[in-house]
């Protein structure tokens, strides 16, 4: 349990908001098997603004889909302001996230993720602008630098959140120029957590339930939340929530379990996802290939899987695969996607 401003919430693991991952299919799959709080997909400010759409399939809602977070992406205050109360009128969140942390050259030419901790002045005036405006919490995602790590840096930007309104700060255990490789950085979410009094939340390289305790006993964090981690393998919350009982660990050859989610996974794209009918056929083959990645006859899954041109033909394929052994967390972590924040899933 953790509390964020005046919101209780029952749980301190959450899902991150991956943009073009962590759609409702890939959010109901996840709640199934042990997730309890979710984000919506981060969301860029100027285009949810500029948009006539209502935004379906990205602010797609769900009687199961609860409670949930959203995430904006932008470097103009009175910008990300409009598009917050925009957000605010086409769902209920339990409390807004402020994005300063997508590494990706088109967010940091748009002056915004991870940008604005170089932009320390912008970075308060949004916080101050959301906090002073909403009726509920608004929240922060850093990384621990920019070019490199400063832990008194980044404790002075932590600190500087805090004051200006953010009631919870979420730390991605690495800097901008490092993306998603390289290595986590826990002490540096260890300052950051002793900078502040808010609720402090570690991510990076969750792939594991032994790596999820990692980041709670070598932080001293008040929460965790799992991106790539769970892309394959939704069944990580559950996995963890096991660990921390009982000490005990998933086989990594439950090989029925993980065809099991899969075609679960599959069902709710072809019932849910609101794209063309080639394109979700393209987007399931993506989403397959994230839970061949943990197997090291992913090469040849793969191949089977670019070959498919229909949901009846995915499942076939499904039923008679036969995955070998795991890879290691450090090896999942090279194939994993790097860069979520994708030009094809904005707004």
């Amino acid at each position: 349990m953790v509390k964020i401003g005046s919101k209780t919430i029952d749980t301190n693991i959450f899902l991150a908001p991956m943009a073009g991952c962590a759609d409702l299919s890939f959010r109901l799959v996840c709640r199934e098997h042990g997730a309890r709080f979710c984000f919506y997909e981060m969301v860029d400010s100027n285009s949810l603004v500029r948009s006539r759409r209502r935004n379906g399939d990205i602010l797609k809602l769900h009687e199961k889909d609860t409670p949930i977070a959203g995430q904006l992406l932008g470097s103009d205050p009175s910008m990300i302001l409009d598009a917050a109360h925009k957000l605010l009128d086409l769902v209920n969140i339990t409390f807004l996230d402020l994005n300063a942390a997508c590494p990706a050259k088109k967010a940091i030419r748009k002056k915004a993720g991870a940008y604005l901790l170089r932009d320390k002045a912008t970075l308060s005036n949004i916080l101050k602008t959301l906090s002073a405006s909403l009726h509920i919490p608004v929240t922060v995602k850093l990384r621990t630098g920019f070019d490199a790590i400063d832990h008194k840096e980044i404790s002075e930007i932590a600190a500087m959140c805090e004051s200006s309104g953010a009631a919870a700060i979420f730390v991605h255990g690495r800097t901008r120029a490092q993306g998603y490789t390289g290595e986590i950085d826990y002490t540096a979410i260890k300052a950051v957590k002793n900078s502040v009094a808010v609720p402090v939340f570690g991510s990076g390289n969750i792939f594991t339930p032994e790596l999820a305790k990692r980041m709670f006993d070598e932080t001293g964090c008040d929460g965790i939340m799992i991106a790539r981690g769970a892309l394959g393998n939704p069944a990580i919350f559950d996995d963890i929530k096991k660990y921390f009982k009982s000490g005990s660990l998933p086989s990594s050859e439950n090989i029925s379990r993980k065809k099991a989610i899969l075609k679960r996974h599959l069902e709710y794209i072809k019932a849910l996802k609101e794209i063309r009918s080639s394109t979700k056929v393209g987007f399931m083959r993506k989403v397959a290939i994230w839970y061949a990645k943990s197997f090291s006859s992913a090469s040849e899954i793969r191949r089977q899987i670019s070959r498919v041109k229909s949901y009846e033909e995915m499942t076939k394929l499904i039923d008679s695969l036969e995955f070998k052994s795991t890879l290691s967390s450090s090896a999942l972590s090279r194939v994993l996607p790097r860069d979520p924040y994708q030009k094809d899933v904005l707004l």
